[in-house]
């Protein structure tokens, strides 16, 4: 999985950066959630717990997906500007098996 950063935007007001990347997956499928927040995060030197994937759509006969990102300076400050459905589906947390 490669990841090539379309557009980059500073918003000093909510306190985050916006940003729209092509996530290129050749023979692979749709990569998930939480694997484009890591590489976006070791890419963009932030803690993967900063970075929202707002939105991910892949493009039909194509092998690659736009993706919407957000990268806060602060836990705090995301749980304030996003909604809590969006915080939800960028929070990954480890799952123990019951053993």
């Amino acid at each position: 999985m490669d990841i090539e950063i379309v557009s980059e935007r500073e918003n000093p007001l909510l306190k985050r950066r916006e940003i729209v990347l092509k996530v290129i997956h050749g023979e692979g499928p749709t990569p998930t959630r939480k694997s484009v927040v890591e590489r976006l995060a070791a890419i963009k030197d932030s803690k993967p717990g900063l970075v929202v994937v707002r939105k991910m759509n892949s493009l039909f006969g194509r092998r690659e997906s736009i993706a919407h990102a957000r990268i806060y300076e602060s836990e705090e400050r995301m749980r304030q500007v996003e909604n809590p459905h969006i915080v939800k589906r960028n929070v990954f947390t480890e799952q123990k098996e019951a053993s």
